[in-house]
């Protein structure tokens, strides 16, 4: 399999765990309006990494590339106060995609900045 059909399994399946994260929020004012946002910016970028693929150009790619990064960062963002705030019934699940948050986070940053580079951008 190559990196990216490897890549793209490992963004749907985080995408699958933001759901079920969402899933298994408890029912208070905080959890509904911290779910909306973690389950828009958590399967946001499976669905952005598709767009990347279809880049037009190198400038478009990275681009592409840069809101995936946001929406990434966006969900570690949102899951640390999740887990902080104690909102979620399946605190193993929070902590796994963090975990998983940071590394996806990890290779999207060399990502851009090998595109920049090859681009000479």
């Amino acid at each position: 399999m190559t990196k990216t059909k490897d890549l793209r399994k490992r963004l749907i399946e985080y995408s699958v765990l933001i759901i079920e994260i969402v899933n298994c929020l408890d029912n208070s004012k905080a959890s509904y309006h911290l779910g909306g946002q973690l389950l828009r910016s958590g399967t946001s970028p499976a669905l952005n990494y598709g767009e990347a693929q279809g880049a037009e150009s190198a400038k478009d790619f990275i681009h592409k590339m840069k809101v995936i990064l946001k929406e990434l960062r966006e969900t570690d963002i949102n899951l640390n106060i999740i887990n902080k705030a104690a909102l979620s019934q399946d605190t193993a699940k929070v902590e796994c995609a963090i975990s998983e948050s940071n590394g996806l986070i990890s290779i999207f940053v060399t990502s851009i900045n090998t595109a920049k580079k090859n681009a000479k951008l």
